[in-house]
C-alpha cells in the first residue's frame, strides 16, 4: 500500500466556551477550568437540564462586519470569526494561492437552529399559526433553513472557488468534515484547504430534543461540575456551543514555505455501526474498527499512541462504548496511554466538538501538554484506564488518537502526529 500524502495543520481558529481566540481556549483547558453554566441565551424555566457551555461572542472583536452581524446565524458568525483567525495564523499570503486551488469543508450537526427557531416563531405568531405568515420573514431566512450557507460564508472569507462543502453527521461532523479536506489535498483537488465544524444549538428546541431522551445533566445546581466524563457519578452530557477552523494543506509545501506546522494527519477513518439511532453496543466494536483503519493508514502501531483524545460525552453508555474500543483496538496500551475529555471544560458541541478536539490535539502536540478530564473525582470501574484527572499533564506528543460518535451510529477516528514524524 502506498502511503498517502501527509497533510499538515497550518493555522488554528477558534470560538469556544470560556476561551474565544486559540490561546484562551487553550489557558482554559490546561488549567482545567470549566466554562459550563446556566443557560443565559434564553429563560431555561421549565426544563430538566438548564445548564450549558457558552460562549462569551462579540462579533465585531471577532472581525466581523455590521452586516455580517445583523444577517448571519451564530453558528454562522461563529465560522467566519474562527476561518478569519486560523487564516491569519497560517501566514498564507492573499494572492498566494490561486483562488481554485482553495477548498472548503465546514460541518455542522444542527445548522443555523438558533436564527430558524427565532424566525419560526415570528412568522407563526409563536407557534400559534398553522399556516405562516411568509411577509413577516426576514429576508436572510432561506439561508437559515440550509446548512450549506455556513460552507458558503468560509469560503467568501476564504476567497475559495475550489470545491467547496457541508459535512453533516451528527456529532461526528467536525471530525468527517476535517477528514473530507485532507482527502480533498490527498487526492489533488486543492493545495490549500479551510476546514472546521460550527455548531450554536443551545435554544429551547435542541434543549427539549435533548430533554426528551434524557441525554442531558440535570445537575443544575451545580452547573460548573455537571459535565463529568468516564466519572461514576455522571449522568449526561452537558450542551455545549463553539467553533474550530484549521487551515490544512501538504506537508512538504508546507514545510517550503516556512510555515509554522501544528501536527500532521497521518490517518482519517470513519464507520456506522447500523444497530440504532442513539444506542451503543457495550464492546465498541465499530469505533474499534475506524481507529484501526486509521491507524492502518498512518502506518502506526497501537504502541505509538502517545495521548487519546477522547468523545467522552459523560453519558453512562457512551463513556463505556469508548472504553471497550480503546481496550479493542489498542490491546494492553490501553491502559499505559494518557486519555481525556475536554467535554469536561466546554461542554458538547454537537458536531462542532470534533473540530474544536482536533485544535485541541493540535495544540498538544505542539506544546506537549495533554489536557485533563475536569470534574473526574470518582472512579468507575468500568472505565478503568488513565483519564488525566483534574490536571494537565506536561509529556511527550507525538502521536494522538481523536475519536468521535455520534447519533445515527457515526464512528470516526483520526490520527495525528508531531511534523515529520515518519511512520
Amino acid at each position: 500500500m502506498t502511503a498517502e500524502p501527509r497533510v499538515a495543520v497550518t493555522g488554528v481558529g477558534v470560538v469556544a466556551p470560556g476561551g474565544v481566540r486559540r490561546e484562551p481556549f487553550w489557558d482554559l483547558l490546561t488549567g482545567g477550568r470549566t466554562a459550563t453554566r446556566a443557560i443565559s441565551l434564553f429563560d431555561p424555566a421549565g426544563f430538566r437540564s438548564r445548564i450549558a457551555a457558552e460562549c462569551d461572542f462579540v462579533p465585531e472583536a471577532a472581525g466581523l462586519t455590521a452586516d455580517q452581524a445583523a444577517r448571519l446565524d451564530r453558528a454562522a458568525q461563529f465560522a467566519v470569526g474562527a476561518a478569519r483567525e486560523a487564516i491569519t495564523d497560517s501566514g498564507l499570503v492573499p494572492g498566494a494561492v490561486p483562488p481554485g486551488r482553495i477548498g472548503v469543508s465546514v460541518g455542522t450537526a444542527v445548522g443555523c437552529t438558533m436564527a430558524l427557531e427565532t424566525q419560526y416563531t415570528v412568522v407563526s405568531d409563536h407557534g400559534d399559526r398553522w399556516l405562516v405568515d411568509a411577509g413577516r420573514a426576514v429576508p436572510d431566512l432561506y439561508d437559515y433553513l440550509v446548512p450549506s450557507s455556513l460552507a458558503r460564508e468560509v469560503a467568501w472569507q476564504a476567497g475559495a472557488e475550489g470545491p467547496v462543502a457541508l459535512i453533516s453527521t451528527g456529532c461526528t461532523s467536525g471530525l468527517d468534515a476535517v477528514g473530507h479536506g485532507v482527502r480533498l489535498l490527498q487526492e489533488g483537488a486543492a493545495d490549500v484547504v479551510v476546514a472546521g465544524a460550527s455548531d450554536a444549538p443551545i435554544s429551547p428546541i435542541s434543549v427539549a430534543c435533548f430533554d426528551a431522551i434524557r441525554a442531558t445533566s440535570p445537575y443544575n445546581d451545580d452547573p460548573e461540575h455537571a459535565s463529568r466524563p468516564f466519572d461514576r457519578t455522571r449522568n449526561g452530557f452537558v450542551l455545549g456551543e463553539g467553533c474550530a477552523i484549521m487551515v490544512l494543506e501538504g506537508a512538504e509545501a508546507a514545510r517550503r514555505r516556512g510555515a509554522h506546522v501544528y501536527c500532521e494527519v497521518a490517518g482519517f477513518a470513519s464507520r456506522g455501526n447500523a444497530y440504532h439511532m442513539t444506542g451503543l453496543r457495550p464492546d465498541g466494536r465499530e469505533m474499534a474498527e475506524a481507529i484501526r483503519a486509521a491507524m492502518a493508514e498512518a502506518r502506526l502501531a497501537p504502541d505509538d499512541v502517545s495521548y487519546i483524545n477522547a468523545h467522552g460525552s459523560g453519558t453512562k453508555q457512551n463513556d463505556r462504548h469508548e472504553t471497550a474500543a480503546f481496550k479493542r483496538s489498542l490491546g494492553g496500551h490501553a491502559y499505559r496511554v494518557p486519555v481525556s475529555s475536554i467535554k469536561s471544560m466546554i461542554g458538547h458541541s454537537l458536531g462542532a466538538a470534533g473540530s474544536l478536539e482536533i485544535a485541541a490535539c493540535a495544540l498538544a502536540v505542539d506544546t506537549g501538554v495533554v489536557p485533563p478530564t475536569a470534574n473526574l473525582r470518582h472512579a468507575d470501574p468500568e472505565c478503568d484506564l488513565d483519564y488525566v484527572p483534574l490536571t494537565a499533564r506536561e509529556c511527550a506528543v507525538d502521536v494522538v488518537l481523536n475519536v468521535g460518535s455520534g447519533f445515527g451510529g457515526f464512528q470516526s477516528a483520526m490520527v495525528l502526529t508531531a511534523p515529520g514524524r515518519a511512520a
